[in-house]
């Protein structure tokens, strides 16, 4: 088959990309070797900056986000005995929606297919071939096990880590600088009313811990742990205690409630480089990973695909080279300015490992740190300005 823009994966980068793509009146077409009900049930981020929501707005696929999803003008940050809020509209004078991953996903998704959007679910052995000509090509195995093979004008790599796409970028050409941290999170997703007004990040001795919510019936809390542990040896009651320990506060209490959903996830800051080679161009995590504290992920991914839809629009509605030859450099400056702001908040906020030798020194380091932050006009500016996206101007 024939398309103009070829796309891998069918998460929020790739849905998003189609979306754009069609309103510039460029044709693509998606594989996704997922199925349908897997991508829609997948429980990612919630938390999107407001150059995000103002993309997602110009595009048409927010309308449920502005009906349903929750403004959020501030966060709280807590160590032991204090809570303090930092102002994010007195600071910088932006917010940020609170709004599922999975709840974006299902609505471009819909909104994608009825517009008549051609995505090959479940499909098998991808392959991206030729990136380096002008005939670039991607083969898959179909669900009903018939080899088929796009041709395009253009791939976009939209999937993720664990995808195909930037290991086609050869070795020789790729970048690859990383940091695994030694901790994890283990998140749950209860049926219980949000215990607080805005997200709680929380410094503890026992570990970070944070509760985030996604809508007025349902919370999504966090714990830190090790990255070896196992979720088996976390019953509800042993979770709920651990949270309400290292979130508790005089006059507060932590309503619990049934688990939805829990899982444990590793944490590692990944930036691949270039974001293009030949006519393969990567968007999201196929490029890059954040570890979750900034809330950074799932907005360079629609950062990203924003960048490369107008790029890929100018070229191929009006022959300009200067957006789509700018693009990897370009997303790469947002993207390292988050890794940044992600790996801060990370390292301001997790307790070191029990048996390290400096661990009093920077739990020290940490509460001084906290104390600055939420003291200092500056200080918090710097984490409202970067939290809400408006460090850096949109595309």
């Amino acid at each position: 088959m024939r398309t103009q823009v070829a796309i891998v994966g069918s998460g929020p980068s790739g849905l998003l990309l189609s979306q754009i793509l069609a309103q510039h009146g460029i044709e693509s077409v998606i594989v996704e070797n997922r199925s349908r009900e897997y991508v829609l049930a997948r429980i990612r981020a919630g938390v999107i900056e407001h150059g995000g929501v103002d993309v997602l707005t110009e595009y048409g696929v927010a309308d449920r986000l502005h009906r349903e999803g929750q403004r959020h003008d501030g966060v709280y940050l807590q160590w032991p005995g204090e809570r303090r809020r930092i102002d994010f509209v007195e600071s910088c004078g932006h917010s940020v929606w609170v709004y599922g991953q999975t709840e974006i996903t299902k609505d471009m998704i819909e909104i994608r297919q009825a517009a008549g959007q051609q995505i090959f679910w479940e499909v098998s052995d991808t392959a991206i071939v030729d990136a380096d000509t002008d005939r670039p090509k991607v083969t898959f195995v179909d669900a009903d096990g018939n080899a088929q093979v796009i041709e395009a004008d253009y791939v976009a790599g939209c999937d993720g880590f664990h995808g195909v796409s930037r290991e086609t970028i050869p070795a020789s050409i790729r970048s690859v600088r990383q940091r695994i941290y030694p901790y994890a999170w283990l998140g749950i997703l209860a049926e219980v009313a949000p215990s607080t007004d805005e997200l709680i990040y929380a410094l503890h001795p026992d570990g970070f811990a944070m509760h985030s919510m996604r809508s007025e019936k349902v919370s999504r809390l966090y714990l830190q742990v090790a990255p070896d542990d196992d979720i088996a040896n976390w019953s509800d009651d042993r979770i709920w205690d651990g949270l309400s320990t290292r979130m508790a506060l005089d006059g507060w209490s932590l309503a619990s409630g049934p688990t939805l959903e829990k899982s444990i996830t590793p944490m590692r800051s990944f930036v691949s480089a270039p974001m293009r080679w030949g006519r393969l161009f990567l968007a999201g995590d196929a490029s890059h990973i954040v570890p979750p504290t900034g809330a950074k992920g799932l907005n360079l991914a629609i950062a990203d695909v924003k960048r490369l839809g107008l790029a890929l629009a100018s070229k191929i509605n009006d022959g300009s080279d200067d957006l789509i030859d700018r693009y990897s450099d370009d997303a790469l400056e947002r993207v390292w300015q988050s890794t940044h702001f992600s790996w801060w908040m990370t390292s301001m906020l997790h307790v070191p490992a029990a048996d390290d030798p400096d661990r009093d020194f920077l739990l020290q380091m940490q509460l001084t740190q906290l104390h600055n932050v939420t003291s200092s006009p500056t200080s918090m500016r710097y984490l409202a300005e970067n939290y809400t996206g408006a460090v850096l101007p949109w595309p």
